[in-house]
């Protein structure tokens, strides 16, 4: 064999072994929502759309959800790696759980702020909290806002209200209809489905939790202990890639819808865009959010949430703050500032 020859097959050798590891290296990860894939989903489909996560060496399935409930129950299974839920429904699976082997974690905060919000048509008169004392709400018997609305109730004073219970479509079509008085759900959610329904704007009232004395978390991104204790490496790496995603789809939310269209071709392409915006202003660049930074929480705060949590949903046993939450995946400070001041 020629020393030409030689090295032209050693160099071969290399290139077949090196990229044989770097296949070997790339993890599998199976990630669920906490819905449908709406508006907010571009947090999660751009850096895939966009190869983030495959710069990362990880190989990200992202599925629609029904549900936080859902989604903590299937990471806690074992049936998804990873996922996209509200804090409080991981806080009550813990405390409703605490046998459970395989509980899942939090290791980032999305939504700084819950987005559940109060909301009624002004031709109801109601305006403030107290305007609900005796009135009937409605809602599915799952709803995040339903679930924490003792603590919305406790906060404002609000006497006893009826509660009608339906299926998520039939939510906003009741509250059109006069069927309720007012729902809870969402606020980039129930809006603008309102708005679908015919019902402008401006002809709802809505009492954003945040902005009346709640100051729940949102949304999170959790993993199972499975993941934590075999490779606490892809967990971090999946971090990084989602907050380089999550610039990009705050730089230009209107883009950001096409990756949601490429997974859901009959999506409203402009009221999406509008639900990712809302859902940006409120729960994600919220002041609250820009004061604590992006992916962060302060144990203050999770420790009361995790109280109220425990009597608002009357947990077998009380949450733990410290067994939900651990934060030491996140990227660094620099990569995590990705929210713009407001303007």
């Amino acid at each position: 064999m020629t020393r030409r020859l030689f090295l032209q097959t050693t160099a071969a050798i290399a290139t077949a072994f090196a990229f044989a590891s770097a296949q070997a290296q790339t993890t599998a990860l199976k990630f669920q929502l906490d819905w449908r894939f709406e508006g907010p989903a571009a947090l999660f489909l751009v850096p895939a759309a966009k190869g983030y996560f495959k710069d990362a060496n990880l190989n990200v399935s992202i599925d629609a959800g029904n549900g936080s409930g859902g989604t903590v129950t299937r990471v806690a299974s074992g049936s998804y790696d990873i996922g996209f839920a509200d804090l409080a429904a991981l806080m009550e699976f813990h405390a409703n759980n605490p046998e459970a082997a395989n509980k899942p974690v939090a290791v980032m905060m999305v939504y700084n702020n819950t987005p559940a919000s109060v909301m009624a048509l002004k031709k109801s008169g109601i305006k403030t909290p107290a305007d609900l004392n005796g009135k009937k709400l409605g809602a599915p018997v799952f709803d995040a806002g339903r679930r924490a609305f003792p603590i919305f109730q406790k906060a404002n004073g609000i006497a006893g209200v009826q509660w009608t219970a339906m299926d998520p479509p039939l939510r906003e079509t009741m509250l059109a209809r006069g069927e309720v008085d007012a729902i809870t759900g969402f606020t980039f959610t129930s809006l603008l489905n309102l708005e679908a329904r015919g019902v402008k704007a401006d002809d709802v009232v809505v009492l954003p939790y945040a902005d009346h004395g709640v100051k729940l978390y949102g949304n999170v991104i959790i993993v199972s202990p499975k993941l934590i204790k075999e490779n606490p490496a892809a967990i971090k790496a999946f971090l990084q890639a989602f907050t380089k995603g999550v610039k990009d789809v705050i730089a230009n939310p209107n883009a950001a819808i096409d990756a949601v269209k490429a997974r859901d071709g009959i999506i409203n392409v402009e009221l999406e865009q509008r639900r990712l915006k809302l859902a940006i202003d409120t729960v994600i660049n919220s002041a609250d959010a820009r004061a604590e930074g992006f992916g962060q929480v302060k144990g203050p705060r999770l420790s009361l949430m995790a109280s109220q949590v425990s009597d608002a949903f009357n947990t077998k046993t009380r949450v733990n703050p410290d067994a939900v939450w651990n934060g030491s995946f996140l990227p660094s400070a620099a990569e995590l500032n990705v929210l713009p001041n407001k303007k």
